[in-house]
């Protein structure tokens, strides 16, 4: 059994020696091995991020109003700190063993399936050199296969900052925070598979899932590498 630990969030001095090293396990030549990716995948069990309740099947009786709703693990893990380093520290070769994550999690859905990542602000972007939740999403879209796809359908109205606020503050902002996107249209025969890296109190999945219903996207499935299990400040 790999050695699952949280680990500092910065590079690794391996990373100045050798290509990568395993965040977990300090293992050389990936960022993420194998080894510890399966172990995750083995131990996977889905939890509802809004009541945090098990969740096997992805249809919480104690959320009905929540579409079916799949989290690969809880925050605080390894994947924590896998997030961090794409986002904050631009390791793209992180994207594909998060996109394996779920791609191993998430059941199979048959027909069309059109992946929503929620928008990441765009100086974010500017500044990190990528758009983390995109990146994951063509990953995703890859090892699904042809079926799938990364439609870009709702966009970042305003450039509010959610990590610091608590959950009243995070829902005002959420509410204002996303538009669709105009240029694209609804397809009624595709299944829209809403993904974002962390769910800490669902506002921003709770305000994009209700303008993907207002704009009549009527099979919707939300995804998540990492859900708080507390609704505090993150």
């Amino acid at each position: 059994m790999p050695n699952i630990v949280k680990k500092t969030t910065f590079p690794n001095l391996l990373d100045l020696l050798a290509p990568h090293s395993c965040r977990s396990c300090s293992r050389i030549g990936k960022p993420f091995c194998d080894r510890c990716k399966n172990y995750i995948i083995l131990e996977h069990e889905n939890y509802c991020p809004n009541c945090k309740s098990l969740n096997p099947t992805g249809n919480c009786k104690n959320c009905p109003l929540l579409p079916p709703t799949f989290v690969v693990t809880k925050r605080g893990t390894i994947i924590g700190d896998l997030i961090h380093d794409l986002k904050y520290n631009s390791v793209r070769a992180l994207a594909k063993p998060l996109a394996e994550l779920l791609d191993e999690t998430l059941p199979v859905i048959d027909g069309k399936v059109k992946i929503v990542p929620l928008p990441t602000i765009n100086k974010h972007i500017r500044s990190r050199g990528l758009d983390h939740t995109y990146l994951i999403s063509k990953h995703l879209a890859k090892l699904r296969g042809k079926n799938y796809s990364v439609e870009k359908l709702l966009l970042r109205k305003t450039s509010s900052v959610q990590v610091g606020s608590d959950k009243e503050t995070r829902k005002a902002q959420a509410k204002t925070a996303y538009i669709l996107n105009e240029k694209l249209k609804i397809d009624h025969t595709a299944t829209y598979l809403l993904f974002d890296d962390v769910w800490t109190t669902g506002a921003s999945m709770s305000a994009c899932l209700k303008l993907l219903r207002s704009a009549g996207a009527e099979k919707i499935i939300l995804s998540t590498l990492a859900m708080s299990t507390l609704d505090a400040k993150s």
